[in-house]
């Protein structure tokens, strides 16, 4: 294990895994000198310093008042992040996420030690594009599908008044609800002025049927399974308890299928309205049938191409990134992260190490995405790049924080690899996918 000398500092390199490697650095007090001047710059401004004002203290009357260790200690960060970006450059290291710092000598006129475990990019030999076969499924949509989509933009346009006696046909009820699992109240599970449509189908099966007959003022107690497949794992497949009470009985009149309705909703005929229909309806068949297309490519190239060990730091960052998601879509049901994870009892560490098997894949996914765009030379132009840019910054016209962050350049990265990303699954696609 030779050492290197390198802009007045040196390194000594070792690999413990194929995924990681630990350098080892040496700066000496010549080489870090500047960073001394800058941070007892830095110091003075924060620092109360009598007969001086802030930021203009010379560096001997800090050194006096704070000491030479309160400057070494503020100068680490950029004595670090210079000598180990050089080493790392110097080295050819394709390195991931930030690297782990222990100091293992830090004092006033002696050289700092210290080392820098970080993980590198595996090497990933991508399947032949060649043994991959996936063809596209697109279903043709069909005629009752048209009509259910007619229906509910006759539904949109619905009149409603209220009625006396019970709830019957496509008739709305207004209701106040409580939801109880085991006797005991769910949390979010309460909600009033609940809208239900007994023309249309309930998320939880036989709801409206409980709910048909009732009329304002009317209350029922009753119990349902909900779905396993909820979004909400603790409730999903279990037995629910539901008290309910009506508050109003709407009757709904529907527009007639018509000319009429065609033009209130921008078209010339009803036959342009439904041609306007199929169209948006085939389009998204066939969005769905290249996703589903896209998702088996990545699993096939998965299941048949070669990784070295991938560094903890990559799964990790994935399994962040599902708990982020989870945690999103929770919160746009009303749901806490907090709530959530007491019903399932478990810690947010046990849901993360849950995630693992699905991180693991995603890791593999972006690895495999990389690997690509380097061997085919897919890359994100600075215009392409701005571009998308200046496409989000109208989205987000109107939110400060997300404007704020789209400066950042960990998002302007983000936005690249998202990109890249989709020039390679094109560039995948032209290669496999049969029509």
């Amino acid at each position: 294990m030779s050492e290197v000398v390198l802009l007045g500092m040196s390194y000594t390199i070792k690999k413990p895994t194929p995924s990681t490697a630990e350098l080892t650095i040496t700066a000496p007090p010549a080489a870090y000198q500047k960073y001394l001047a800058a941070a007892a710059e830095r110091l003075s401004t924060r620092t109360v310093i009598k007969g001086f004002r802030p930021g203009k203290t010379p560096y001997e009357v800090v050194k006096r008042a704070l000491g030479e260790m309160a400057i070494l200690q503020e100068a680490l960060e950029g004595i670090v992040q210079e000598s180990f970006n050089a080493a790392v450059k110097s080295e050819g290291l394709e390195t991931v996420g930030s690297p782990k710092i222990e100091v293992e000598k830090l004092a006033p006129g002696n050289d700092v030690v210290y080392r820098a475990t970080v993980g590198l990019f595996p090497r990933v030999t991508v399947a032949d594009v060649g043994s991959i076969h996936v063809a596209v499924k697109s279903k043709p949509v069909e005629e009752a599908k048209v009509a259910e989509t007619l229906e509910a933009l006759r539904g949109l346009h619905a009149t409603e008044a209220v009625k006396a006696g019970p709830a019957t046909g496509s008739n709305k009820l207004v209701i106040d609800m409580d939801m109880f699992l085991d006797k005991v109240p769910i949390e979010s599970g309460q909600a009033k002025n609940y809208q239900v449509y007994l023309g249309e189908d309930h998320y939880i099966p036989g709801f409206n049927e409980q709910v048909a007959g009732l009329q304002k003022d009317g209350e029922k107690e009753f119990s349902l399974d909900f779905p396993p497949t909820h979004y909400q794992k603790m409730l999903a497949g279990k037995k629910v308890d539901f008290k309910v009470k009506v508050k109003d009985v709407y009757e709904r009149t529907l527009p007639e299928l018509s000319d009429a309705l065609a033009q209130k909703l921008g078209q010339t005929s009803l036959e342009k309205l439904k041609d306007l229909v199929r169209r948006n309806l085939t389009e998204e068949a066939e969005q769905k049938a290249g996703q589903t297309a896209e998702i088996e490519i990545l699993e096939q190239l998965i299941a048949k191409s070669n990784f070295e060990q991938i560094p903890e730091v990559i799964i990790d960052a994935e399994r962040q990134k599902i708990f982020f998601e989870l945690k999103r879509d929770l919160e746009r049901h009303g749901v806490e992260i907090e709530q959530y994870l007491l019903d399932l009892k478990k810690t947010e560490e046990e849901m993360r190490r849950d995630f693992t098997e699905q991180a693991e894949k995603r890791a593999k996914a972006a690895l495999i995405s990389r690997q690509i765009a380097l061997e085919q030379d897919l890359k994100v132009s600075d215009e392409e790049l701005e571009k998308e840019i200046a496409l989000m910054r109208k989205v987000y016209r109107d939110d400060a924080v997300a404007l704020e962050n789209l400066l950042r350049p960990e998002v302007k990265q983000s936005i690249a690899t998202a990109l890249q990303n989709k020039k390679v699954m094109a560039w995948l696609k032209e290669k496999i996918v049969e029509m």
